[in-house]
């Protein structure tokens, strides 16, 4: 979910980012053709993908659950992608 935050995939674009030209972004959504991080987890290449369209990339979901779109509306701050200022980094998917 960071990583698809990260590279700016959302419950709204998650389709059209399917199509993208960015190697990074491909592998990901599990759409190069020699990853096999979904079947080597015991999942479906698609894996992120299904949780993207089911719950958004993590900004999504914070935002939703405990941030501006919550009753909660508690700040990101250190919630925020390390690139953002906050803590949060996930390695990449390789």
């Amino acid at each position: 979910m960071l990583n698809a935050e990260e590279y700016g995939i959302t419950q709204a674009n998650v389709e059209e980012m399917k199509k993208s030209t960015n190697p990074d972004i491909l592998r990901i959504l599990g759409m190069e053709a020699e990853t096999k991080i979904g079947t080597d987890l015991g999942l479906t290449n698609d894996w992120v993908v299904n949780i993207v369209k089911a719950v958004g990339n993590y900004g999504e979901s914070f935002e939703r659950n405990v941030g501006q779109g919550s009753a909660l509306k508690i700040a990101r701050g250190i919630n925020a992608l390390w690139a953002k200022g906050g803590l949060q980094y996930a390695p990449p998917i390789r």
